[in-house]
């Protein structure tokens, strides 16, 4: 399982939001690719990018950092999410070295675009699924459908998706801990594996999570967390490491 360090953009800042409220934002820095060596040099072996404003406008607005990031470190696997709604976007961005896409909004509002790109970008493309309550949230967190997410997850399950990013909205940096149950449900019922996100707050949430990899948990990505010192990155994904080859010994 592995422990993804996010870097959240808002106006070129990395930030941290509260449950999705771009009025509550903490900022970390403004300079992005710094950001990404400070995590880099903890041993991570994916980064979580987000363009918040890209989110909200539904076109990218951070792309120049993302773009920065992804040529600073090529041989990095880097995710990205927010304003995802084209292949004029995907292709830009894959081509500056992003390894993956995240479809969030526009794979809830218009499901068949994520099997075209994902015919167009084979092994390329995340579904990003935020849930509050079990329903689907668009529009960076904005408006809440009336889709359940393990639903959604199912429709996707022989597209193509390498993955969800499965967020809880009401965990999301507010340090409460991760969602391990709807976490868990969302890999058994969805059919994919999955990308934790939200509540993750310390050593005990990424345990907790190791300890159910095996059913279909691919990491963890944590934010405000390892921003503000209760989560070392280096130490949580040698903890992940250890469950990985306990599990494989005992397999």
């Amino acid at each position: 399982m592995l422990v993804i360090p996010a870097i959240d953009l808002k106006d070129g800042q990395c930030v941290r939001l509260k449950q999705g409220r771009m009025d509550d934002a903490t900022s970390y820095g403004d300079d992005p690719v710094a950001m990404a060596a400070r995590w880099v040099d903890t041993g991570a072996r994916r980064l979580h990018l987000v363009d918040l404003n890209g989110a909200f406008e539904g076109k990218p607005v951070n792309g120049e950092a993302v773009t920065a990031i992804a040529r600073a470190y090529p041989n990095l696997p880097i995710q990205i999410g927010g304003g995802i709604r084209s292949a004029a976007t995907i292709e830009h961005y894959l081509a500056a070295g992003v390894s993956y896409v995240i479809i969030g909004t526009q794979a809830v509002k218009e499901p068949a675009f994520v099997s075209e790109m994902c015919r167009l970008f084979e092994g390329h493309v995340i579904v990003g699924l935020d849930a509050r309550d079990g329903f689907v949230a668009t529009d960076g967190w904005a408006e809440v459908s009336s889709v359940k997410a393990t639903e959604l997850a199912k429709r996707f399950a022989d597209a193509g998706v390498s993955s969800i990013v499965y967020t809880d909205i009401a965990r999301d940096g507010m340090m409460q801990g991760v969602n391990i149950e709807a976490t868990v449900e969302m890999a058994r019922e969805g059919g994919l594996p999955v990308i934790a996100s939200g509540g993750v707050t310390d050593l005990d949430d990424i345990r907790k999570l190791a300890k159910v990899a095996d059913q279909g948990i691919l990491g963890a990505i944590t934010g405000r967390a390892i921003y503000e010192g209760s989560l070392d990155v280096t130490e949580a994904q040698r903890l992940c490491d250890e469950f990985d080859s306990t599990a494989s010994r005992e397999g």
